[in-house]
């Protein structure tokens, strides 16, 4: 069994780093993505790149483009909407349980207070540097502490396939959109009501938090689709 571990490891490590590079506009859409090449920018034989790409593919990241092969997907707007209102309604789930057991238990709302306060002081300290990767990693981990405080052991798993395709995204809306230090105020404002043991509010403040955000990247897009105007870019999917 080591052999497939290893194996696994390698696809896990190719689909990040390629993930990594989308996200970070390095690999921007339309991109033409040539195994041989990232196998060998990544230090690695063909067949873990080949399986990344897969996966990448299979979550919408990357796509068929005939003969040129796989390509960066173009930003789709109604598939970005779906997916940013499925984890809206995941994370306000997610919030909810949390409050309904902080608002139950003095020693759980110390426990999600202790292990957000770190997270929450890394993404304003990523916001101040202006580390697009650090804030969406740190980011991912607020949500991820909020659905492992909400009790539920589904949320989790069921959120990723959402995340993995909205992490590229929330590239697109910290670079160009939502003002980073807004997405934080929100946060802290989604966390001080699980501390308050608040289910209705955390409901809502989580939910509106995933609807600015799709609203956001929806004015972006449009806003940089209108600049192209006239060029021979292709222009970006629209809802």
């Amino acid at each position: 069994m080591e052999p497939l571990a290893l194996q696994a490891s390698l696809v896990a490590q190719a689909y990040e780093a390629i993930l990594g590079e989308i996200s970070d506009g390095r690999l921007p859409a339309n991109t033409r993505l040539v195994q041989a090449l990232l196998a060998e920018r990544l230090g690695v034989s063909r067949q873990p790149v080949q399986q990344a790409l897969f996966l990448l593919k299979k979550d919408g990241v990357v796509q068929s483009a005939g003969k040129r092969g796989l390509i960066v997907a173009p930003l789709d707007l109604t598939l970005i909407q779906q997916h940013y209102r499925v984890r809206g309604a995941l994370d306000a789930l997610a919030a909810s349980l949390a409050a309904e057991r902080c608002g139950a238990s003095a020693e759980v709302a110390a426990e999600v207070e202790r292990q957000a306060s770190p997270i929450v002081a890394a993404g304003q300290a990523a916001v101040a540097a202006g580390s697009i990767t650090v804030m969406v990693e740190q980011d991912a981990a607020f949500h991820a502490m909020i659905y492992a405080a909400s009790g539920n052991p589904l949320i989790a798993p069921t959120a990723a396939c959402h995340w993995r395709y909205l992490r590229r995204v929330m590239a697109e809306v910290l670079r160009h959109a939502e003002p980073p230090p807004a997405i934080w105020q929100q946060h802290q404002a989604i966390l001080g009501a699980i501390l308050r043991g608040d289910p209705i509010a955390s409901d809502e403040f989580a939910r509106q938090h995933a609807e600015v955000a799709a609203a956001s990247l929806a004015r972006s897009v449009a806003a940089d689709d209108a600049e192209q105007g006239g060029s021979d870019e292709p222009p970006r999917k629209r809802a």
